[in-house]
């Protein structure tokens, strides 16, 4: 926009402002930010602000004077941050069952029982969907197996797993396979194939066993107890690998419900006693068993963000004595706001990844824009449903 000050003609590029605190945060869609004193900033709107002063000079250098932008700088700045719109789908999920042995409170994806009909992904479907997936114009792709729990469909995921492995090398591109499981099915046979294939494991863990089996029920047994038995399992293969074979370090996601809110601190250290270094807030989203329990598990944005701001002051202390502890959110947002780099998480992506950045394959063979978008479908609308 351009300002009449003094006589002259100023000229501000296009920007957005709050003032916190005493202080104003000026933002553009470059990307660029810059704070500064109530009285520097009306003195720079007013045109009394001198072209020589230090603060002018970033203020330029951030895309914030009309005259002075360098747009060669600012689209190389802005491509980085957005170069996964250039570049095709990564992300390929597999839900290749809905079957699960547990029954999470806060379940999303529409998990049914072990002994339900045909929610299997048959070998045919899981088949041309790795082919599809290799489909993708990007060099390096990402194949996710989801659930229900994957390992209650195991022939077909190990067959799957070795199928994307000779695609792999048959194309060239670089393949990246990861699996979601809650371990209640793990042996070492299967633990044993998953690392020879370089396949990196995730799992779930929400607290303290209290917490965790509260959330995470299983009646066959100790859902809190097999995760750390596999934790460590995994962990001490990547601690203590030959280098032959890359073992990834195993990781773990954290799930907000009602439950969660008052035990910031026990989370936090349950994390750190298992010697995990990245713990991801995830707030709960009102979609299928979720959504139903609601009243008990669910709550408001107002006292997630009460509860996400009590466990990163207590994580920032932590990393203060030493303690090594990430919080992916924060990281993430500060990798996008600092060094202009996309962490590749999709639900922070704007546009959102949906079909631009990942896919998912329903166990059916029915193709959707993301998981979320599946989980729409499960519950009746097929919106999201792209092939």
């Amino acid at each position: 926009m351009a300002m009449k000050a003094k006589n002259k003609e100023l000229k501000v590029a296009s920007m957005q402002w709050r003032k916190r605190g005493g202080e104003v945060l000026v933002t553009n869609d470059f990307g660029y930010h810059l704070r500064m004193k109530e009285s520097e900033f009306k003195n720079w709107l007013s045109g009394r602000l001198s072209e020589s002063s230090p603060l002018y000079e970033k203020l330029a250098r951030g895309g914030f004077v009309g005259d002075r932008l360098d747009f060669e700088d600012l689209a190389s700045k802005w491509r980085k941050r957005n170069s996964f719109l250039f570049s095709g789908t990564g992300l390929h999920i597999f839900v290749v069952t809905l079957k699960c042995n547990h029954k999470c409170l806060y379940c999303q994806s529409g998990a049914v029982g072990e002994k339900s009909g045909k929610t299997d992904m048959s070998w045919s479907v899981a088949k041309k969907s790795v082919d599809t997936a290799f489909q993708s114009p990007r060099s390096s792709i990402t194949i996710e197996f989801q659930g229900g729990e994957p390992l209650c469909n195991w022939e077909v995921l190990k067959k799957t797993v070795e199928y994307s492995r000779k695609r792999e090398k048959e194309t060239g591109k670089t393949l990246k396979l990861a699996l979601v499981s809650n371990f209640s099915l793990m042996d070492e046979a299967r633990a044993s194939f998953l690392l020879q294939n370089r396949v990196s494991i995730c799992t779930s863990l929400d607290g303290p066993a209290s917490l965790h089996n509260k959330n995470r029920i299983f009646s066959g047994g100790n859902s809190h107890a097999l995760t750390l038995k596999w934790l460590k399992y995994f962990s001490d293969r990547h601690d203590n690998q030959d280098g032959k074979i890359p073992v990834y370090k195993t990781s773990a996601l954290l799930t907000v419900s009602r439950y969660s809110l008052e035990r910031h601190k026990e989370i936090a250290d349950e994390y750190v006693k298992l010697g995990l270094e990245n713990i991801f807030l995830r707030p709960l989203s009102p979609i299928g068993y979720a959504r139903r329990l609601w009243s008990e598990v669910g709550y408001s944005a107002e006292e997630f963000l009460a509860f996400y701001s009590r466990s990163l002051k207590y994580i920032l202390e932590l990393n203060k004595k030493g303690v090594k502890l990430r919080e992916k959110t924060a990281q993430m947002l500060c990798q996008k706001i600092f060094n202009f780099e996309d962490p590749g998480f999709l639900d922070l992506r704007c546009p959102c990844g949906a079909s631009v950045g990942q896919l998912a394959y329903n166990y059916d063979g029915a193709v959707y824009t993301c998981d979320e978008g599946r989980m729409v479908g499960w519950e009746g609308d097929d919106f999201f449903k792209v092939g």
